[in-house]
């Protein structure tokens, strides 16, 4: 065991002094990874925004019931007790006239001021706000809704709500497929500049081969300079982005107060992404360092 942590601090020292002797090679390498780190990074949190507002505007979207205004207190009941039969149906919350009213007085501000005259003798209907498991669910129930007694209206917005299901459907899958095309380029971009810091080094690889040192003592140090590249890399993107995201989100924050679509919390969805960087840089790194200096292994 004793050995064996000699052997790793031997390691790591020649990790360091390797590092520092090529320093241009090391500056490149490492700029390489905080560039491409940086995009990623960068990408990864403005579509993780994105999903997050497209499922908050997915979880608001519910069909609006409107009761049959000549249906009794039992016959409410009866058409909630039904809706609530539907197996796709999440939840069923009433709301009264009265409450619809208010609402709508709400939302127009000052122009609303004129809806109080109603309130005496309110015409609007007393309202089922229903809402799916799944949004996709939406027009199967509110055809179902429709079927049903005392269903006078349902409303759930269909043009829109099919324009937007298909938007959301449309932007996750174009981000995952940018984000997988930027992690294959950052993996591209990395690995090959790094082989050319090993290239640069084939004959010390070739004379530590040829006096007897095993693949692995040959390969243990070059992958530790691979682990300490991909780290020292996404150093400045974690920080850079930590900032403008803290910045951003509480900018945004204030504007969005109120509202249902909110962006990630800072804190820990910031932490995430960083240990994300972290672990994405240290793999890149060792993968390019093993990938690279496998072919000088065989002499």
């Amino acid at each position: 065991m004793d050995m064996k942590a000699r052997t790793l601090r031997r390691h790591m020292k020649e990790s360091l002094r390797n590092l520092a002797r090529n320093g241009w090679m090391t500056f490149a390498s490492i700029s390489a990874v905080t560039v491409t780190l940086l995009l990623v990074g960068v990408f990864f949190v403005i579509m993780m925004n994105l999903n997050k507002v497209a499922t908050d505007i997915e979880e608001d979207v519910s069909i609006r019931v409107h009761i049959d205004i000549a249906a009794t207190k039992e016959d409410q009941d009866t058409l909630k007790s039904n809706i609530e039969k539907i197996s796709e149906v999440d939840s069923v919350v009433y709301s009264p006239k009265e409450d619809e009213l208010n609402n709508l007085i709400s939302s127009l501000g000052e122009e609303g001021e004129a809806f109080k005259l109603f309130e005496q003798d309110n015409p609007l209907y007393d309202v089922f706000i229903v809402k799916t498991k799944q949004p996709e669910h939406l027009e199967s129930v509110a055809k179902k809704i429709e079927d049903l007694d005392f269903a006078f209206k349902v409303r759930y917005g269909q043009d829109d709500v099919e324009k937007l299901f298909s938007f959301i459907k449309t932007s996750r899958n174009v981000g995952l497929v940018l984000i997988v095309g930027l992690l294959f380029t950052a993996m591209f971009l990395i690995s090959n500049t790094i082989k050319i810091t090993i290239v640069a080094r084939r004959k010390e690889i070739e004379i530590m081969k040829l006096v007897g040192a095993t693949n692995s003592f040959i390969r243990w140090p070059f992958f530790m300079e691979g682990l300490m590249l991909g780290i020292l890399g996404s150093v400045i993107p974690i920080s850079f982005i930590s900032m403008i995201y803290r910045y951003s989100y509480e900018y945004i924050s204030s504007k969005l107060q109120g509202h249902f679509i909110q962006l990630l919390e800072f804190n820990p969805f910031m932490f995430q992404v960083g240990g994300l960087l972290v672990l994405l840089g240290a793999f890149i790194g060792i993968w390019g360092s093993v990938m690279s200096v496998r072919k000088f292994l065989k002499v």
